[in-house]
């Protein structure tokens, strides 16, 4: 079935491909009209080389990823993103005195090429072996096609609401799109890490819930689920909007990042934090109706939010003139209201939800983390008062490690304090971590605690 499914997109890969790669000057018109001629040649270079290079090696490398989740193995496919960021490192360190810019375009066909490559020695181990067949008729191949058509109109129209966005970035000035994906791939840290990383690791424990028709144990583990992520990523939100202009200045260089890139970049980083809990819960939600058999509601729900998104955009941006943080406000607008209607949308198909559990663990992390935002703000104003110089990279790691030491301290105490149950699965968890090196060939079940129905 795998292999059918894999050679079956594989041709509709390459015949999508083929316009792409002609067209690419066409298409480069509309979607960032702002550019000027020297600008736009570099992007078609660029977009041609890119969608040659890794577009297969990242398909079949997500379908690898898949694959393994579907046994429970989620560390290998955990490490295929970083493979790819690595491939780039590696193509700009090797190439950019010859190559310039070109480099980290290579860089990035040789991280797609890691993703792939990272993944295979384990789907073998398990006894995946290819052959070159089309089997349509199969029962598997069809179900997988008939729920994978509402999921593939949702990415489009999500894809769309990215394209507005790059071309209002456009007009902003090529700075303005620099700035906005800066501040997106920041914010972004967070909800691959435990966002999107819980949602993908419950999905498995979900779908088995689901297809034994067992609610009650469904509702628990997704309720477990959304619990830890929120644990993680709210002192995250805090943390991303506190210290916003630190993180930005120690992530792209005090000296090469000026203070008004530095200032707008920061402005636009807060504003996306602000939703990434949303962002990272929609993950989860969204996987939970796909546990359900039910891909179409995510898919509604999306079109709406991108919908929000695009018109908040276009207002906020081409109406009101408002600078390239403006993205990010209507961004977090929508994935909040992506997520409130998902979650109402969830609690009405699984026959509701236990108010207390969903309610009160998710209100004392709040709480949590808010008297975490002051205990984060008092040292960087105590420290700043000092004089300390942030143009120095030893100062801005001692300004940003003593301000995040003392607010997330004083979050695990009143975790712990306020009886939130997480903070324990938290520190099991990090005893595990010395288990790590056993895991690579194993079911993630030997890391799921026996006396808690979430993940470990």
């Amino acid at each position: 079935m795998a292999a059918s499914i894999i050679n079956l997109s594989l041709i509709v890969t390459l015949i999508l491909l083929l316009p792409l790669v002609i067209f690419t000057r066409q298409i480069s018109y509309l979607l960032v009209p702002g550019f000027n001629e020297t600008e736009r040649e570099l992007m078609i270079s660029f977009t041609r080389i890119m969608l040659v290079g890794q577009l297969v090696p990242l398909m079949v490398g997500n379908f690898v990823t898949g694959m393994l989740q579907s046994y429970q193995r989620f560390i290998l496919p955990s490490l295929a993103p970083i493979a790819y960021n690595i491939g780039i490192i590696i193509g700009v360190l090797l190439f950019a005195q010859s190559l310039g810019l070109y480099a980290a375009v290579w860089g990035v066909v040789i991280g797609a090429i890691l993703y792939l490559l990272i993944q295979l020695p384990l789907i073998i181990h398990l006894g995946y072996r290819h052959e070159w067949k089309l089997e349509l008729d199969n029962r598997g191949v069809r179900e997988v096609m008939h729920l994978m058509m509402p999921r593939t109109f949702g990415l489009a129209i999500s894809q769309i609401d990215t394209t507005v966005d790059l071309i209002l970035a456009s007009y902003l000035g090529s700075r303005s799109i620099t700035i906005f994906y800066f501040a997106q791939h920041l914010q972004q840290l967070p909800i691959g890490l435990f966002g999107a990383t819980f949602a993908q690791a419950a999905l498995p424990t979900l779908s088995l819930e689901g297809a034994k028709k067992d609610l009650e144990s469904f509702k628990k583990f997704l309720l477990a689920s959304m619990h830890q992520i929120l644990f993680l990523v709210l002192p995250a939100s805090v943390i991303l909007i506190v210290l916003r202009i630190p993180v930005v200045r120690l992530v792209f260089g005090a000296a090469r990042f000026d203070w008004p890139a530095t200032v707008y970049t920061g402005m636009t980083l807060s504003f996306f934090a602000i939703s990434i809990f949303a962002q990272s819960l929609v993950q989860l939600f969204a996987r939970g109706f796909y546990a359900l058999y039910d891909t179409r509601t995510p898919v509604i729900v999306g079109v709406l939010s991108v919908i929000i998104n695009t018109s908040a955009s276009i207002v906020l941006v081409s109406v009101l003139h408002l600078p390239v943080w403006a993205l990010a406000i209507s961004t977090s607008a929508a994935s909040i209201v992506n997520a409130a209607l998902l979650l109402i949308l969830l609690y009405r198909k699984v026959n509701g939800f236990d108010l207390h559990l969903l309610l009160v663990p998710p209100l004392k992390m709040v709480v949590a983390s808010l008297i975490t935002g002051i205990f984060l703000y008092v040292p960087i104003k105590l420290l700043d008062r000092l004089g300390f110089d942030t143009t120095q990279v030893v100062n801005l790691l001692l300004l940003t490690g003593i301000a995040a030491f003392s607010g997330l301290s004083v979050y695990v105490f009143l975790a712990w304090f306020f009886d939130i149950e997480e903070v324990g699965t938290f520190f099991k968890l990090l005893q595990k971590v010395k288990r790590a090196p056993r895991v690579f060939f194993n079911a993630t079940e030997e890391l799921v605690s026996s006396d808690h129905p979430s993940i470990s």
